[in-house]
């Protein structure tokens, strides 16, 4: 019997294992849905729940109307709206997986109503509340309404000074839909609560490591919990477990001087040697797949963790101890040693005494604050997605995707500032009034790369900007870098690219409403249009902004980076820009430089500057570029494609491509066009 037990225990946990982060997640032919459709409720209680979500609804539309004049309240309703949207979803999309997901249903309607009827009378309890409270955030990139937790501390008044809060970041879930997390986010404060301190819990739009919206989602939620409560810039801390424990080595790394301390937990810190590691994969990369690794392996970005102090956790049996093993061995070859805390014979969880030290050394880090202006600055980047640490800011390079270097100091006998660069080619030094050490009433200067430039005078009252560029291979001081909305196209920080960069933004998806070039190419853009709206609300839970292209207004354009589906002839915006775009496309067929395609069967996508406005973008024929089979494991959901790319559409869509890739590249620092390897 005890045999039969353990077999059985055996055959329970290896079938877990083929489900998830295991070999059967390698099979590209048999990808499984995530998130995965949810069981059957009773008929009766789905009709309950639809009328009481439909009552919630009316209500929301009602206080619309009647709180217009009273925007103190209006702009509550997100407080509201996130219990409807738990609800709504959950029935529209079949996301119910417990039984015991009906009841908390009822429950998420009866706070919403209870909040609702609390603004109509002029109220908003919740503000004043300690402990669990949810809130709620209107988007920008999509007009979606995205939910938070907060821990509040006892003893907290919205008068209090400001205080120190931390991050957390949640591990996997694909179950993990809006009314999961809100349920959750009101019964439980989480694996650390630091005395005195706020705790703000991020959904991340769902299941993708915080990576792209999900990385927005942790900006837009502080500067939404930054109206209601007294937050501590200079102590803010980031942390997290598993896939937060992911998330959290990306915002170290790529944010270093946002934060006091970082605490990453488990997870995973790049992509191939944890897919081979964890997944038991071998990933055979296109090169410029290899080039877009460079956007999350924050290994490439270790030496930035010399600004910040990381304490990190891992399970001594733990297999995720790859994540915080490697960066171990990256930050080593930086000249650091990182502080890693490890749970002796532990697997994927926190062991006691190594919560009780990570506490001991993060709250002893942040009670001290980050350090604004520290005397020395190193920091790596290969994309001006991530452009600065401290008072460091580069603004151009002189090739994306290759290394970028910046060691500076601040130096007192020349009064300014000593640094050296690699692949930079304009940078600025930027310190606030009040933390600027800096003599003022002196002569400033800056060496840069051995060359001494005058910089401008420091003032008591006033941030101390120095700003710099290259030209024909000597620095010279500039006021900041031309504005390539008035000057020469110049690729800078939101304008970078490549194609998954205009999902971190306001976007617009256009659709076409006039006769394709060719029936089998109106065919593809209409289902790569159709795809990328239903995976954008399945992955970053939100709903596309989606207009036909005769309704995009002046203010569309303004305000929205324009993703364009169709071709010259069906959609009457990318008429209007075809001829100002690097890639030519016709009837006859694409040409990107060198090579031409044949028009029946090829279709390009790419992200370029949008010529009715340089300041955002526009995009042809694509959503975001990871698909299906990687939506399986986090360390697969990064950028699959580059700035551009034409696709022979005679190889049918699939779970890890819209088609074969015939070619790709990358536009060059003007986004001027550059022949890509394969074609030299």
């Amino acid at each position: 019997m005890n045999r039969l037990k353990i077999f059985a225990l055996s055959f329970l946990c290896l079938s877990f294992a083929l489900l998830a982060d295991g070999p059967g997640d390698n099979l590209v032919e048999k990808v499984r849905a995530v998130p995965p459709l949810g069981i059957k409720i009773a008929v009766a209680d789905r009709a309950e729940l639809a009328a009481g979500a439909a009552q919630l609804g009316k209500e929301i539309e009602a206080l619309r109307s009647s709180l217009k004049g009273k925007p103190v309240f209006f702009e509550l309703l997100p407080d509201v709206l996130i219990y409807h949207k738990a609800v709504d979803w959950a029935l529209r999309h079949d996301e119910f997986y417990k039984t015991n997901e009906v009841a908390i249903a009822r429950g998420l309607l009866k706070n919403g109503l209870d909040r609702a009827a609390a603004l109509r009378e002029g109220r908003a309890p919740w503000l004043a509340q300690t402990g669990l409270v949810v809130r709620g955030y209107e988007s920008k990139i999509d007009g979606s309404v995205q939910p938070y937790g907060m821990v509040i501390p006892a003893g907290f008044t919205p008068k209090d000074a400001p205080r120190r809060l931390d991050f957390w970041f949640h591990g996997r879930g694909e179950q993990l839909s809006e009314m999961s997390f809100v349920d959750g986010r009101q019964k439980s404060p989480g694996e650390f609560v630091p005395a005195n301190a706020f705790v703000l819990h991020l959904y991340g739009r769902y299941c993708n490591a915080n990576k792209m919206a999900g990385e927005m989602d942790l900006f837009e939620a502080l500067a939404h919990a930054k109206k209601f409560y007294p937050v501590d810039d200079d102590r803010l801390v980031v942390r997290g477990f598993s896939m937060g424990g992911a998330a959290c080595w990306q915002f170290a790394v790529h944010y270093p001087g946002k934060w006091a301390a970082a605490a990453p937990g488990a997870g995973f810190s790049e992509t191939p040697d944890f897919l081979k590691v964890f997944q038991n994969e071998i990933v055979k990369p296109a090169w410029f797949e290899r080039k877009l690794w460079h956007w999350y392996d924050c290994t490439d970005y270790a030496v930035n963790l010399f600004n910040l102090p990381t304490v990190a956790y891992s399970g001594e049996i733990d297999r995720q101890k790859q994540a915080a093993d490697i960066m171990a061995r990256a930050m080593k070859a930086e000249g650091l040693e990182l502080v890693h805390i490890i749970g002796p014979k532990t697997d994927h969880k926190y062991e006691a005494a190594a919560k009780v030290e990570i506490n001991k050394r993060i709250d002893a880090i942040a009670a001290k604050g980050r350090e604004l202006a520290p005397e020395r600055v190193k920091f790596a980047t290969w994309t001006l997605r991530y452009n600065e640490s401290h008072w460091v800011r580069v603004e151009r390079l002189a090739q994306h995707w290759e290394e970028t270097r910046v060691d500076a100091a601040i130096d007192l006998k020349l009064n300014g500032v000593v640094a050296t660069t690699k692949n930079v080619t304009a940078i600025t030094f930027e310190m606030p009034a009040g933390r600027c050490p800096l003599a003022c009433a002196f002569p400033s200067s800056v060496k840069l790369d051995g060359q001494k430039i005058d910089a401008p005078a420091v003032t008591p009252k006033q941030t101390w900007l120095a700003s710099f560029r290259k030209e024909n291979g000597k620095w010279i001081a500039a006021h900041r870098p031309d504005n390539p909305a008035v000057q020469s196209l110049y690729k800078q920080h939101g304008l970078q690219g490549p194609i998954d960069d205009a999902f971190m933004d306001s976007f617009l998806m256009v659709r076409p409403t006039g006769a394709a070039l060719n029936e089998k190419v109106g065919a593809w853009t209409k289902a790569e249009m159709a795809h990328a709206v239903v995976h954008w609300r399945s992955q970053f839970r939100g709903d596309a902004r989606v207009k036909d292209d005769a309704a995009v207004s002046d203010a569309d354009i303004a305000a929205h980076n324009l993703i364009l589906w169709g071709d010259p002839q069906s959609n009457k915006l990318l008429a209007r820009i075809a001829d100002k775009l690097p890639l030519t496309w016709t009837a006859a067929g694409v040409k990107a430089g060198a090579q031409s395609f044949v028009g029946s069967h090829h279709v390009p996508v790419m992200i370029y500057p949008n010529p009715l406005n340089p300041k955002k973008y526009v995009v042809l024929n694509s959503g975001f570029t990871f698909r299906e089979y990687d939506y399986l494991n986090n360390a697969r959901q990064i950028a699959k494609l580059p700035d551009w790319a034409v696709v022979d559409i005679r190889t049918p869509a699939s779970a890890r491509w819209p088609g074969a890739i015939a070619s790709a590249g990358f536009f060059g620092e003007r986004w001027e066009f550059i022949e890509p390897p394969m074609a030299k």
